[in-house]
């Protein structure tokens, strides 16, 4: 939290007492489709995938790992049902507290203001970079990019057919350009 503002302990004092520590095991959910969310949650140990259901088919969009902020951030806000679904791909431990403590933070302190503005700036050019990456590059070059960007974790980490969901790929075709990279086409 520490990387997008500088909080002094009295604000960090009136977080405090609404922190939760909370362990899931693989495949729990932190937040579902359907069900209206109200956590934010700084995952301590473990990995996430963030997806959406359609036609009943799955679209992971985001994958959460150690120290990632992670919540269905707009079902929060809006306090309407989540339209996406976070998935502990591992064991996991968590440190949780109510977006609404969070809100109202927001309007008691300057610092606490200034870090839902980064974290909503941060979100936003992450799904920015999302959108340009899905419409404008190949799944080839969206792979590649995953080789050589900030994100080699997923890759290191995430089971394959994930991988291959998250690109918006079968893993069949993953398969193919990852050995088409790997001789070096």
């Amino acid at each position: 939290m520490a990387r997008f503002v500088a909080l002094s302990d009295d604000d960090w004092g009136l977080l405090a007492p609404h922190l939760q520590l909370r362990r899931l095991k693989k495949h729990e959910l932190f937040a579902q489709e359907g069900r209206v969310a109200g956590e934010v949650a700084f995952v301590l140990d473990g990995m996430f995938r963030q997806f959406y259901t359609k036609d009943g088919e799955e679209r992971t969009t985001y994958f959460y790992f150690e120290n990632h902020l992670m919540s269905a951030y707009g079902s929060c806000i809006s306090g309407r049902p989540s339209l996406l679904t976070i998935e502990a791909l591992s064991d996991a431990r968590l440190l949780c507290f109510p977006y609404a403590v969070l809100a109202a933070l927001f309007e008691q302190r300057p610092a606490w203001q200034k870090f839902g503005r980064l974290v909503a700036e941060y979100l936003g050019l992450g799904l920015e970079d999302r959108m340009v990456s899905l419409l404008l590059l190949s799944p080839e070059e969206r792979y590649r990019d995953l080789l050589t960007g900030p994100r080699k974790k997923i890759l290191e980490r995430v089971p394959q057919h994930y991988i291959a969901n998250y690109l918006g790929i079968t893993p069949v075709s993953l398969s193919r350009i990852r050995n088409r990279v790997a001789k070096g086409r």
